[in-house]
């Protein structure tokens, strides 16, 4: 069950997926846009849709922090960086689909910690599971590494097609837009900023 806390005047409250409400308000929308609801090929149509937003926003009622599991003593204390992982999320303006590519580079504390590889990806793919903005995402990873591993420095990019620009709107197809988050060393040392950089450049021209 999708449960999502919220401020207000009362307090604290919690707001729960209604797997229902969502069924019932699928079909009133079939309606307003002038299907029939009940025709063959709509009639399972709320229940599927409802299905699928509890699915992919799976991460909602999560702290980022918790899908990095466990941290490994490995005494590295060199940059690590993890490339291509790719993600699907869904932008809160329009409640359509951005979906590309997270690179995440850090480098370990002194006591040369690291996460699981799998602990990054589903890190990424977590904060992904909410209605966002490519921004707020490209953020959230960040942050979330930095305060759980506490690193010298997290460097996380971006690179997503937003299906609300390449089918309405401007409709530019196959454009992508990049956004980069830089804490610690990555920040204050442009050398080490630009040698993450670069790993991530040579990945993207490999590929091409």
């Amino acid at each position: 069950m999708l449960t999502v806390a919220s401020e207000s005047a009362e307090g604290t409250q919690t707001r729960r997926f209604q797997k229902q409400r969502v069924q019932e308000l699928i079909a009133e929308l079939l309606e307003a846009v002038g299907e029939d609801p009940n025709r063959d090929g709509l009639q399972a149509t709320p229940f599927r849709v409802a299905e699928m937003l509890e699915e992919l926003l799976a991460g909602t009622n999560q702290s980022s922090e918790t899908f990095l599991g466990s941290m490994f003593p490995a005494g590295h204390e060199e940059m690590v960086l993890l490339r291509d992982i790719s993600f699907f999320s869904l932008c809160e303006h329009h409640l359509l689909p951005f979906f590309g590519d997270v690179h995440v580079a850090y480098i370990p504390n002194e006591l040369g910690h690291i996460a699981g590889l799998s602990g990054i990806a589903r890190l990424v793919d977590g904060v992904a599971k909410r209605l966002q903005v490519q921004e707020r995402f490209t953020t959230e990873i960040a942050n979330a590494i930095q305060e759980t591993m506490k690193p010298k420095g997290v460097l996380v990019v971006v690179e997503a097609e937003h299906l609300c620009m390449s089918m309405r709107g401007s409709k530019k197809v196959g454009s992508r837009a990049m956004t980069s988050a830089v804490r610690g060393a990555f920040k204050n040392d442009g050398v080490t900023r630009a040698e993450a950089l670069e790993l991530i450049a040579k990945g993207r021209d490999a590929a091409h």
